[in-house]
């Protein structure tokens, strides 16, 4: 078993936001009703269910409502050879919620996102997934650069 003890707290939230992302694609509900679900069953001690932290809640709130946005940009980067909705359910909720602190959370450097969704993708996915997933999430991560306003521009 992998020691998170040395990750921070962003990583252990983006970490739960990939399984809740996760599990609402399988069950096929609505990833921010989870959050909302799994924050009141935690009030109670005897439901044994972690708190959601808030970066968490960002995560999966931002993610839910900018999905056609990170899934047209994490297709324009996947290789010919690879279709979104054919990957692995745990690779699209680890693009998903890379992409979107790299697209959507400036408070993040992008780079994090990429080493921690590789890092997620080495555990929680098989050995095709962390190459791919590094190469999309780096093509994102480039894109976003290029369209960044430079100090000109302000």
């Amino acid at each position: 078993m992998a020691d998170f003890k040395r990750h921070g707290a962003r990583y252990r939230a983006r970490r739960r936001a990939v399984d809740i992302m996760f599990e609402a694609e399988a069950r096929d509900l609505d990833p921010v009703g989870i959050v909302d679900e799994r924050a009141q069953l935690a009030r109670d001690p005897e439901n044994a269910v972690a708190p959601i932290a808030d970066y968490t809640r960002q995560i999966v709130t931002g993610a839910a409502e900018k999905l056609d946005d990170l899934d047209e940009s994490i297709e324009r980067f996947l290789s010919d050879d690879w279709e979104l909705g054919r990957l692995p359910a745990v690779d699209r909720a680890i693009l998903r919620v890379a992409a979107w602190e790299i697209m959507f959370n400036d408070e993040v450097d992008g780079p994090i996102s990429v080493v921690d969704g590789v890092e997620m993708a080495s555990q929680y996915s098989d050995d095709q997934a962390p190459p791919y997933i590094h190469a999309v999430l780096d093509d994102i991560l480039q894109a976003q650069a290029a369209n960044a306003p430079t100090k000109e521009d302000e």
